[in-house]
C-alpha cells in the first residue's frame, strides 16, 4: 500500500479543532477519516507556544492510488529525552489494508531521522489488537502499561532506531510519499 502524509495547516487545524471540515483538502475524504477535534486542538496548543510543527502538526494518510484521504496520524509532541509519542487512526471502512502500517512506518522513518529521537512511543488500549499487530510488525516492543488521564489502560509500545540519518522538516501543505 502505497500513501503519502499530507500536512495540515494551522488554519485547517483550526477548522477540525471547531468541529468543521478544512475548506481545501487533498483529496476524497473516507467517513471517519479525519482526526478528532481534541487532536486539532492539542496541535494548535502547541504550535500556539512555539513548538515545532514537525512534530506537533498533524498529518492527513492519502491513499495514492486513488487520493481519498483515508485517515490521520503524527507526532504527539516534541521529542523529551529522546523519545517521541505517535499516535494515528484510519478510517474503519479502510483498515485492515495496509494503510496504518504504511503511515507507522512513515512517522518511525521521520523519528529517527532526527538526531533528537532514540525511541518511538506508541500507547495503544490492549483491546486494540489490530494496532498492536501493526505496531509488532514494524519492530515495536511490548513494554509496561499506564492508566492514562481518562482512566484509559494503555500498553506501551517502544521501538528503537536501527540507524539514524538527518530529518528533513516536511513543510506545511506538501506531501511525504511512503
Amino acid at each position: 500500500m502505497t500513501i503519502s502524509l499530507y500536512s495540515l495547516s494551522p488554519a485547517d487545524l483550526r477548522a477540525l479543532a471547531a468541529g468543521a471540515i478544512p475548506a481545501a483538502l487533498p483529496g476524497k475524504l473516507a467517513d471517519g477519516a479525519l482526526p478528532p477535534a481534541f487532536v486539532a486542538a492539542r496541535s494548535l496548543r502547541q504550535l500556539d507556544t512555539g513548538k515545532s510543527a514537525d512534530w506537533c502538526g498533524t498529518f492527513l494518510i492519502v491513499r495514492d492510488a486513488d487520493s481519498s484521504i483515508v485517515g490521520a496520524c503524527g507526532f504527539k509532541d516534541q521529542p523529551a529525552d529522546g523519545c517521541v509519542e505517535i499516535g494515528y487512526g484510519v478510517a474503519a471502512s479502510c483498515r485492515k489494508r495496509g494503510i496504518a502500517t504504511a503511515a507507522v512506518s512513515e512517522l518511525v522513518r521521520i523519528a529517527f531521522a532526527s538526531l533528537d529521537v532514540v525511541t518511538v512511543l506508541a500507547q495503544i488500549n490492549p483491546d486494540n489488537a489490530g494496532s498492536a499487530r501493526v505496531v509488532q510488525s514494524l519492530g515495536f516492543e511490548a513494554g509496561g502499561t499506564v492508566i492514562d488521564d481518562d482512566g484509559e489502560p494503555l500498553m506501551q509500545w517502544i521501538r528503537r532506531p536501527s540507524s539514524t540519518a538527518r530529518y528533513d522538516p516536511v513543510p506545511v501543505g506538501s506531501f511525504i510519499k511512503s
